[in-house]
This record gives structure tokens, sequence and C-alpha cells, in this order.
């Protein structure tokens, strides 16, 4: 291989994509070392890091075409060796021309002026902090100025950040794309709107709260009495939504946003408080390229006085009419009584007949307890369900799965907290010898032994999951 000429040698090497491979062949020798260096573009580093101005360029200047760089300090204790720190940021600013995406995780020593060493990479499109305490709004605002070209910015958990200059800059002078703001507590769904003519061009947007939006009678924190809420905004270019955990009212925050998107591709709604079905409906008719739909749900005094589910059968029809790509689904349901089903405003026949109108690769249903083993059978006949899940299916028997693994395309089976499934269900399975992969967890009269055989690859654990995991429900209360 030392014969090799050097271009052959670095196209070997852009074709390795695993990190321990690339780390293993730069240890055979001294050319290949070499070579490995100046072509990865790529490199995760964390807490085995020397902060130490000298360990970082030797770091960086091996690896002069770093184009994407991860620091994830997550795990890390107060007794561990120090972090990467502002200087440590100079470092990578000078020593990396070609960064072009930076990610920093749980990064403590890192403040405003780390944040701005960062305004010299003018190839910068990517940042992603996730919980960064001591960065604020001066910090975001100095990346907004010098990094031109950013087009990804990612906020998680930032509880520093608030609304100041940089959301209406980037929304003026910049080019974003995609926009992550989660579990930020100086950002309300209302300062969102001061990003103004920057939604024309955003193409994905996150926005996340946590708090006690799951208490019946919660109230939106971020309400301002007097505040001048103004929704003369385009969002024509957006294709990926998703809100969670948001509390909204009539007319109010980032509610405008299902009454004017018109290209979505993607959409996540979950545990939203204030959904009107006949909003959600418009906005299905609209968005016909849809892809995929998530809606998480939660009963509630609904206006015409029932307790249920903000959204029927309705909304599913309109779903199944206009949106005919639809390939993954998920509906869950938390706090819903099993014995009171009409806590569930959708019905075994809404959801099957959205299935068997669109062309359903993947389904998830969770809390379904309206989902019966004759729905089961009625499952079975979809021709391209590939993957399904069920969690907290209170009502599906062994029968349900010798009806499920009839579907054609199944290959893949998840079960959780699903307690009238037995092990006679899992050798229902295992004659079949169909599934490629089934994970069995908390599933109490199911056992190891039961699985054994029932798919090509098995993952079981019998340990139950708490109402946090099992519905992804955030229960601290700040």
């Amino acid at each position: 291989m030392e014969d090799l000429p050097e271009p052959l040698l670095a196209e070997i090497v852009k074709r390795i994509t695993q990190t321990s491979d690339l780390n293993s062949l730069s240890l055979v020798s001294k050319q290949l070392c070499t070579v490995e260096a100046e072509h990865r573009d790529a490199i995760r580093i964390g807490r085995g890091l020397n902060p130490s101005t000298e360990a970082l360029v030797s770091l960086f200047s091996r690896f002069p075409n770093l184009a994407k760089v991860e620091i994830d300090y997550s795990g890390w204790k107060s007794t561990d060796a120090e972090q990467l720190n502002n200087q440590g940021l100079y470092v990578l600013s000078s020593h990396c021309p070609s960064l072009s995406d930076l990610a920093l995780s749980f990064c403590s020593y890192i403040d405003d002026t780390g944040l701005g060493y960062l305004s010299d990479c003018k190839k910068l499109r990517s940042l992603r902090l996730n919980r960064a305490p001591a960065v604020t709004s001066t910090g975001i605002f100095r990346v907004a100025v010098g990094c031109r070209y950013l087009s990804v910015l990612h906020l998680v958990d930032c509880k520093a950040v608030d609304n100041r200059e940089w959301l209406e800059y980037f929304g003026r002078y910049g080019s974003l794309g995609e926009l992550v703001v989660k579990d930020c507590d100086g950002i309300s769904q209302y300062d969102l709107l001061k990003f103004g003519a920057g939604w024309a061009n955003l193409q994905k947007f996150e926005f996340e709260i946590n708090g006690d939006y799951f208490m019946l009678f919660a109230r939106d924190p971020s309400i301002v009495s007097g505040y001048p809420y103004s929704y003369d905004i385009c969002c024509d270019s957006l294709k990926d939504l998703r809100l969670a955990h948001i509390i909204t009212n009539e007319e109010i925050g980032l509610r405008f946003l299902l009454g004017k998107c018109k290209a979505l591709e993607t959409l996540y709604l979950e545990y939203v408080i204030g959904l009107h079905e006949n909003e959600m409906i418009s906005l299905f008719q609209r968005c016909s390229n849809l892809k995929t739909v998530s809606l998480r749900l939660r009963p509630l005094r609904c206006d015409d006085f029932e307790y249920r589910t903000a959204l029927t059968d309705a909304s599913l029809k309109a779903l199944a009419v206009s949106c005919p790509m639809l390939q993954v689904v998920e509906l869950t349901f938390a706090f819903c009584d099993p014995d009171w089903p009409t806590e569930i405003g959708f019905t075994q026949e809404g959801i099957l007949t959205l299935i068997q109108s669109c062309p359903i690769h993947a389904l998830l249903l969770n809390g379904a307890s309206i989902l019966y083993d004759e729905g089961m059978k009625c499952l079975s006949s979809s021709p391209l369900l590939e993957k399904l899940e069920l969690v907290d299916c209170c009502s599906i028997t062994d029968a349900g799965m010798n009806f499920i693994i009839q579907a054609p395309c199944l290959r893949s089976l998840t079960l959780r907290q699903c307690n009238k499934v037995t092990d006679n269900g899992m050798a229902e399975l295992a004659r079949s010898q169909k599934l490629e992969s089934l994970t069995v967890i908390g599933c109490r009269r199911i056992s190891l032994k039961g699985v054994r055989g029932a798919a090509k690859t098995v993952r079981y654990s019998a340990e139950f999951e708490s109402l946090e995991s099992l519905k992804a429900i955030n229960m601290n209360i700040k």
C-alpha cells in the first residue's frame, strides 16, 4: 500500500465512513496517517478532550480540513477535567477555516465571548447549542452578524437566551432555513413573531416548552398582557413543523402557522392545547404533500362540552382524502381512561379508514384502547405496512397477533405494555418466520422464552416504563 499514489490513497480514505476504521487506518503507516488527517472532514470529541491551548492547536492543526465538529460533554461532572472554554473556541475558529457545522452540548465554560470568536468562521452554516447555560442573546447576535451564511440554528435548553435583537436580525438579514428552539425559558412563542420576514425562507421549525402544560387548567406561561401580536407573516416554504407542549389561544402565538402552511411534508403536534378541528381539517386540505404526521393528544373540555381529545374522525377523513402520499402515522393518546373510550375523539373505523386510504409504511398507535382484534384483522390487509408499533394498546390479544402477521409487507413489530398479548401470540409470530425485527417491552404476560425465535432480531425487556417515557411527557413542573 506504501507504493500506491497519494490520490488513490485519498480515494480509499474517502470511502471509509466509520470513525473507528479511520483511526485504525491512521495507525498503519505515517503516510496513511497523513493522508487520513488531511481528508478527515468531521470529528466528535467530549470528556476525554484535553482543553489546553497547546493540545487543541495540535489537534486542529492535524485535521486542517475539518468541516463538521461536535463537542459533547454530556455526563460531565465537576470533578472531571476542565471543559473546552472560550479560548478553545478561538483555537477552533482560527485553525479550521472550512468549519461549516458546529454542535456544542453541555458546554458550561463557553459564553458570549466564545461565540464571538465564531463570527470569524465565515463558512459556518449550522450551529447547534444544547444546554449552554452561559450563552445569552448577545452571543447569538454576534453569530448572526458574523456568520452571514448560517442556515441552521438549534437552541436547546439555553436558559439565558431571550428575545432580543438576534431574532429580528435573522429575520431581516439572515438566511435561516432551519430553526429549532426547545426549552429556552426566555423565548416565548410570541417572541418568535419577531422573526418576521424570515418565516418566508424557513423550511424546518421546531418549538417546544416544558412545564405544567399537562395540567387541566394550565395557562400559557408566555402570554403578555397588551403584547402587540401581528400575524401578517408568510411561511409558504415550511416543510417540517413540530410544535410540542404549548398552549394556544385563538389567533394568538404560533397557532398562526396552522392557518398558513401550504407545503408541509412532516407535521408533529405533541400535546398542543387549544387545537380546533376546523383549522386542522383546513390544514390537511391545503398540505397535500404530507408524508409524516404525528398527533399526540390528551382529553380536554371541548367546545361541544364533551371531554375528549380535540380531533375526531373528521380530521382523519380529511387526511385520508387530501394527503395521498402519507406514509408515516403516529397517534398517541395520554390520560385517556380505557373504560371511557369516548375520551378518544377517533374511532377504530376512522383510524382504519385512514390506513386503508393512504400508502402507510409505518404506524404507531399509543394508548389506542379503541383498537381491537378485528381492527388488527383490517390492518393485516394494508399492502404497504412494513413497521407497526403498538404501545399501551390494552384491547389487543393473541388473536390480533395471528391477524397482523398476515400483513404482506410487515417486517418490524414493537409491543410496549400490551398486557393482553401472551406467549401464545409470540408463538404465532415464530411459526410465521416472517419478522425481521421484534421488540417487546413491559408486556407482563410475555416472557423472554416466549419471544425466542419470533423474529430474526429480538429485543426484550420485562421492565415497565414510566408514564413520562411511555407517552413522551415531561412531568417536571418548573
